[in-house]
């Protein structure tokens, strides 16, 4: 099982990015796909999820309408649209599949994204 975490990047706040988490060897019907991020010298955080039947949507609170997360079976890759970033939301960027019902996870290697002020 691998999870590819792409799309970070540099931006000025306000501006937007995409961030894809292609997982290969597994199905996502079977898996809740998680987007957690951790800041230098603070815990990980969850920022958003999305159900392994695709009808079940988290956000953090400190997100909520501003980032969105999609998914595409066909592609085996689960986004992350993210808009009106701020300097707060810089950290590196992790996805997470949780298998249904099971304990069994697995992690991506992460992406940094960095918003300046």
């Amino acid at each position: 099982v691998q999870l590819q975490a792409f799309g970070g990047g540099l931006v000025q706040a306000g501006g937007s990015l995409r961030l894809s988490c292609v997982v290969s060897r597994l199905r996502l019907n079977y898996y809740r796909i998680g987007w957690f991020r951790q800041a230098p010298g603070k815990e990980r955080e969850g920022v958003s999820c999305i159900s392994s039947r695709g009808d079940g949507k988290y956000y953090a609170d400190s997100v909520k309408g501003r980032f969105a997360i999609s998914r595409s079976i066909a592609e085996n890759t689960v986004y992350l649209q993210m808009k009106n970033l701020q300097p707060e939301d810089t950290a590196v960027y992790y996805c997470n599949a949780q298998k249904y019902g099971t304990t069994v996870n697995y992690w991506g290697q992460g992406t940094q994204v960095t918003v300046s002020s």
